[in-house]
């Protein structure tokens, strides 16, 4: 109960809907629970006495009553849907803003499906809660107690044999629950797996085609599909329990009363109307009872999705800005001093480790080695996507982490090895970096990135609609775009991670002469050809995630060490 109460707390303006909602429901409860009184008087004192008069003015109370409790019913619908889905979309956007504050080793501690089931399904069990379980939540303790009350003041002996039967169903409403909460939570993650398999095959569409392997992907789906099925079958199996077991107690409890009730009207000390009243008292208290029950279920699945809500929202950024950082960059050499990184605090071995390397402001530096060396790791560290584990990272001589994490990511601009554009034109991905870019500028960096030539050739140009993740051009095609992106930035140090590895040589020569001739930018290529970094002022070979050799093209020629062997192994292999 204790992460429901953190998000009611985001309900906000909301919170006077849900206020009202709860009021109305009351309201709503009295007036139908005073028609039963009604009634009894009616067939006590108008039918048994013949009087017309009586039997309509009596009549006519019962039909403003329930006008009355129709009316507030409708209104408290309005009112909780509101405050239903009102707070949904506070939990949504406080959740996702959450998300964004996220550093890369937060994000890695979830699954990509798990957090859009948090944001999605999770949520909508939240709303249900409201939507579905309020009214009885409300209704059923306000009809239990002014239904006892009633009840006893009309006959307090049948009402001893009511409140006998009670608490078995609080017994079987106690076992029920306490035997399918845990249930829901193994549901959730179950759907986490599912949402994991979609996710997954339509990300890979192309390849799967591509290897034909459409069935196989089918097997796995219905695999996970089918657990899904079992899970859900056997928790609610265990949920729907709760109707039958509460009806026996209910008739169980109506069969009583009428019993009982027919020998106290043999006897005299009971009459029809009192009867009929009382059962029906009995009646809406023991069926709201049964919707309180159904309540219950429904608290039981929404507090499993609110410990799933919640972890994200607990979840505390392991990137932290200082007190008072600095948000101004004044001149941008980088130097890695003594840093060590790892991505979990679990592994055996660092990443990078002891990482020493001065980088002058304005130069061009080429990383190589072989896969897993480090190479973007290293790199991450500059911009604190990641944070070095020991020593420091410094850019201007101030550790990154002094500065702001938006200025330093303003003047940092990366091009990843994965490149990836969104849904919508070339031109609104162009200017994430920079959205005031007018087309002049637009056109000038992707002249520079070496896409102009492809792009002049669409019909549309820049209004060329890039479909979802860019699947309308090639991959070459994106990478040049990504370039564009970032040099749209006017960044002081920019990062190339492999990113001109899906072009031709040609393509990769007129880009490379382009980004030369940018004056004062410190850039960084991660390659893994040569000739990306033949020309580079300073070659960075990194081996098992240790700075091997450190030099230019010719003096790292000189030393026969892992440089020479890569360059002769690509010119054998007619690479460069």
């Amino acid at each position: 109960m204790t992460n429901i109460g953190k998000l009611i707390k985001l309900m906000g303006p909301y919170k006077k809907d849900l206020v009202i909602a709860c009021l109305l429901v009351a309201i709503e409860t009295g007036f139908e629970l005073i028609i039963p009184t009604m009634m009894a008087d009616l067939i006590d004192n108008g039918i048994a006495n013949a009087d017309t008069a009586y039997m309509l003015g009596k009549g006519m109370q019962m039909a403003i009553c329930a006008l009355l409790a129709l009316a507030t019913g409708l209104t408290y619908a309005r009112f909780a849907a509101r405050a239903a889905y009102g707070w949904g979309a506070a939990i949504r956007e406080k959740e996702y803003e959450n998300l964004q504050a996220f550093a890369f080793s937060n994000i890695d501690k979830y699954e990509t499906s798990s957090l859009i089931t948090r944001l999605t399904s999770d949520i909508t069990v939240m709303q249900n809660t409201i939507n579905n379980g309020l009214r009885p939540l409300v209704r059923a303790p306000v009809m239990l107690v002014l239904g006892l009350l009633f009840s006893f003041s009309m006959n307090g002996e049948l009402a001893i044999t009511f409140i006998i039967l009670t608490p078995i169903l609080g017994i079987v409403l106690f076992t029920i629950v306490r035997r399918v909460a845990p249930m829901y939570s193994i549901m959730q993650k179950t759907v986490d797996d599912l949402n994991s398999v979609v996710e997954e095959n339509l990300r890979a569409i192309r390849t799967v085609k591509a290897f034909v392997r459409g069935e196989y992907e089918e097997e796995k789906f219905g695999k996970v599909n089918e657990k899904l099925c079992q899970t859900a079958s056997r928790t609610n199996s265990m949920a729907v329990l709760n109707m039958p077991l509460f009806q026996a107690v209910m008739y169980t409890c109506v069969l009583s009363l009428m019993f009982f009730g027919g020998l106290m009207i043999l006897n005299a000390k009971l009459q029809v109307g009192e009867l009929t009243g009382f059962l029906s008292y009995v009646m809406q208290v023991l069926n709201s009872m049964m919707m309180l029950s159904n309540v219950f279920l429904l608290l039981s699945r929404s507090l499993a999705s609110a410990a799933r809500i919640s972890s994200v929202l607990d979840e505390v950024p392991d990137m932290k800005e200082t007190e008072a950082p600095i948000t101004k960059m004044k001149s941008w050499d980088i130097e890695f001093r003594n840093a060590s990184f790892r991505y979990s605090s679990d592994a055996s071995v660092d990443t990078l480790s002891h990482i020493n390397i001065k980088i002058p402001q304005g130069h061009t530096i080429g990383i190589l080695g072989g896969t897993g060396s480090g190479k973007s790791s290293l790199v991450q560290l500059i911009d604190r996507l990641y944070d070095a584990e020991e020593g420091e990272v410094l850019i201007g001589g101030i550790n990154v982490k002094d500065y702001s994490l938006y200025t330093l990511r303003e003047n940092v601009a990366m091009v990843l090895q994965k490149n990836l554009l969104f849904s919508g034109t070339i031109r609104d991905n162009l200017k994430w970096g920079n959205k005031d870019a007018s087309d002049e500028e637009l056109w000038e960096a992707v002249d520079k990135a070496g896409a102009g030539e492809f792009l002049r050739h669409f019909p549309l140009g820049l209004d060329t609609d890039l479909g979802q993740g860019g699947v309308n051009v090639s991959g070459g095609q994106k990478q040049r775009l990504c370039i564009a992106r970032a040099l749209l930035k006017n960044p002081k140090i920019i990062i190339f991670d492999d990113s001109t590895s899906a072009v031709d040589s040609a393509t990769e020569t007129l880009i490379r002469n382009n980004l030369h001739k940018l004056k004062g930018i410190t850039k960084i290529f991660i390659a893994q050809r040569i000739s990306s970094v033949i020309d580079a002022d300073t070659i960075i070979v990194l081996h098992d995630g240790k700075v091997a050799e450190t030099g230019t093209h010719s003096s790292l020629m000189a030393e026969n060490g892992i440089y020479k062997e890569i360059y002769e192994s690509q010119m054998k292999g007619g690479v460069l």
